[in-house]
């Protein structure tokens, strides 16, 4: 069986009433890929990770990575952790001209159709076409059909790419109402549902943009689109899923029976509103931010605990050390995090944006983090230790079905987030 059967059954599993989706991990943690694939190896189930475009392509991204990178990245993770790369899902999210939108469109698109090909020969099988952003010139926001004509250009590069590759034939995701990569920026109050019309008129002129360069076998591979449920967060709140306002959205799917919808910003939504967005046709979920939401906090943790225990003096704590980087290299933040000095240093280590999460990888948050774990070692964290910060693992480790060391920490507070979409997606 191909890895991209389970997403093409999607769709039918959808129009039958069966249950069942599918959450995309989209990080590019170590941790976090770690526990997602022993997730997958204990469940018995495929895994779907996905890279954007700005952490992964052919210069590096901000991971250093290219597509072939990252694809054994996470091979040499799924080995150790005994997880059966057949059942791994490679995607690539966003790709399009977003890295280079300051640019010219045509010297943008020329770099997205190298990105889409690098991404295609590398084995990525769902690739989401985002052409959405306009380039230097353009207005923020492109029309429908400009949109699909260039999603059209770049699902021409990866079909070449997919001759060449020995890789199962991508399948694609598309749409026009794409949400910002990371979640909004401000604090997030009202959110407009995709119309059912917006979707269909979308579905239609991508199908006609396709065709037009021959591509219609290629389209036959499209499986979702990327909607607007209501869903989204904030540096500061969370939007939570309300049903009844997309019930019209959801009820188009009928109408285009080829298609699930593919829900971004999915982070922080309780087990609850993951399964009824799962019911209602948003059959894959995307989350970031959250899991490596959920790494911080049990880093942070661990970091408290360590302090407690050898008496470590404030200023050689973790979070000093995280916070002394973050205002020496503002640049992965102060664009996006706004206020008073005391909101700024609050959201620094606390927005659910987690803009934090980029200065893992870098040199001196690395010694940091080690430094913090090698104080604790293998050492068994007390048990009235972990019910003082590590609340929700408290029950594992008094039922003696988690060793509380630090490692194993880290990794099953990163897996509860994950369990939720299990769950959700089951």
């Amino acid at each position: 069986m191909m890895t991209t059967d389970t997403l093409r059954a999607l769709a039918s599993r959808h129009s039958s009433g069966a249950r069942g989706g599918i959450a995309s991990i989209c990080s590019a943690h170590p941790l976090v890929i770690e526990a997602t694939l022993i997730q997958g190896r204990n469940d018995g189930t495929e895994v779907l990770i996905e890279a954007t475009c700005n952490q992964v392509n052919q210069e590096g991204g901000y991971t250093g990575m290219t597509p072939a990178d990252f694809r054994r990245f996470v091979e040499t993770i799924a080995a150790k952790t005994g997880f059966d790369t057949k059942r791994l899902i490679l995607g690539g999210d966003h790709l399009g001209p977003n890295p280079w939108k300051h640019l010219p469109a045509e010297e943008a698109l020329s770099r997205a159709d190298v990105m889409i090909d690098a991404f295609v020969s590398a084995g990525f099988t769902k690739i989401h076409l985002d052409t959405s952003m306009g380039c230097a010139g353009e207005g923020s926001a492109l029309a429908d059909q400009v949109t699909a004509n260039r999603a059209a250009r770049l699902a021409a590069a990866s079909e070449a790419a997919a001759k060449r590759s020995g890789f199962d034939k991508p399948v694609y995701v598309i749409g026009t109402e794409v949400p910002i990569p990371g979640g909004a920026m401000e604090v997030v109050e009202h959110l407009q549902v995709t119309t059912a019309q917006a979707v269909l008129e979308t579905v239609d002129v991508h199908r006609r943009a396709f065709a037009t360069r021959g591509l219609e076998a290629a389209f036959e591979r499209a499986i979702g689109v990327v909607v607007q449920p209501g869903v989204e967060f904030g540096n500061e709140n969370v939007v939570f899923y309300d049903r009844p306002a997309a019930r019209e959205l959801s009820a188009a799917l009928s109408r285009i029976p080829q298609f699930v919808f593919e829900a971004h910003s999915t982070d922080y939504q309780p087990v609850s509103a993951l399964s009824a967005l799962v019911e209602d046709g948003f059959r894959i979920l995307k989350v970031g931010p959250g899991v490596t939401f959920g790494l911080r906090e049990a880093l942070y943790g661990l970091d408290q605990i360590a302090a407690f225990l050898f008496d470590i003096p404030d200023a050689d704590t973790l979070r000093a050390a995280m916070e002394r980087l973050m205002i020496a290299e503002p640049g992965n933040w102060e664009k996006y995090y706004h206020g008073h000095e005391y909101n700024l240093r609050l959201q620094r280590h606390f927005s659910y944006s987690d803009r934090i999460r980029y200065y893992w990888p870098h040199p001196k948050a690395q010694i940091a983090v080690n430094r913090m774990l090698a104080v604790l070692e293998d050492m068994v964290i007390p048990e009235t230790l972990v019910s003082q910060y590590f609340g929700t693992l408290y029950p594992a480790v008094a039922n003696n079905t988690l060793r509380p060391t630090a490692r194993n920490i880290l990794v099953a507070s990163i897996q509860r987030v994950i369990d939720d979409y299990a769950r959700a997606c089951r």
